[in-house]
């Protein structure tokens, strides 16, 4: 179950990071497979980790009502809650947040030392992305918080 929630985590960090948003169908996806998985160990289980993924999603609505957090990431942090048991729900939000933390700086620090580069719209693919995000990184724009909840989000499971 790991490596498939780590290929969707993966598909969601990339589109977050081209696009800066996060398909609904990516969290579904999480969603589906974490109730299954929590199904396996019985409804009560299943429940549980329901009522939690709505709590945590909740909370994160909050953020994001503040401008804080994305929709796409609210979305996708309460998939992956609804996959988790429910005592193991803080250490992932833990997780998440180091992740964050890590990404954060480092988002600062290259926007202190990245070059002003210029688009070039027929560069391949992984290049126009490179030079959007280094444009993003310079004016200190939005960071694509799907790449630390996926790391986040993988550093627990490997972790676990």
């Amino acid at each position: 179950m790991l490596l498939v929630t780590t290929a969707i985590l993966a598909i969601a960090a990339w589109c977050d990071l081209a696009t800066r948003t996060i398909p609904d169908r990516l969290s579904v996806a999480l969603l589906a497979l974490g109730i299954g998985s929590r199904l396996l160990e019985g409804p009560a289980a299943a429940a549980s980790s329901a009522a939690v993924a709505l709590l945590v999603g909740l909370g994160f609505l909050f953020l994001h009502a503040r401008g804080m957090i994305g929709g796409g990431d609210v979305k996708l942090i309460a998939a992956l809650a609804a996959g988790t048991a429910p005592a193991e729900v803080p250490a992932l939000l833990f997780a998440i947040g180091i992740a964050g933390g890590v990404l954060a700086i480092a988002y600062l620090a290259m926007s202190r030392v990245m070059p002003k580069t210029s688009l070039r719209p027929h560069a391949v693919l992984p290049l126009r992305i490179a030079a959007l995000e280094a444009h993003r990184i310079v004016r200190r724009g939005p960071m694509p918080y799907a790449l630390a909840i996926a790391t986040g989000t993988v550093a627990f499971g490997l972790g676990a």
